[in-house]
């Protein structure tokens, strides 16, 4: 493997990283309808504002989310809504083990 595709593979992995804790999962969900500021984004996830500013900063560092001042709010929103695709697909992984698991036990 040569350099620039080891690191386009590592470019992908930090994004994955990034999404990769359920709170930002719940916070790109909520945004998936639409802009919000820290202050919903919080009581949606049901976390501290502080810590949800955290995570928003790792979300805003990979690239996910953008954000903009609306007078004393942070407003934040999706990039790139179209990452809620390969979230479509974890669902279609998820279906699919429970669907084999079923099938296991079945057979008990």
């Amino acid at each position: 493997m040569n350099q620039q595709t080891l690191r386009l593979y590592e470019m992908k992995a930090q994004i994955i990283q990034a999404v990769g804790q359920p709170i930002r999962l719940a916070i790109l969900d909520f945004l998936k309808d639409g802009e919000q500021c820290v202050c919903d984004i919080a009581k949606a996830v049901g976390a501290e504002r502080s810590n949800v500013s955290r995570h928003l900063t790792v979300l805003l560092n990979a690239g996910i989310l953008e954000c903009r001042k609306d007078g004393l709010k942070m407003i934040y929103s999706l990039r790139t809504p179209c990452i809620m695709n390969f979230f479509s697909c974890v669902a279609d992984v998820l279906k699919s083990q429970l669907a084999k698991n079923n099938r296991v036990l079945q057979k008990l």
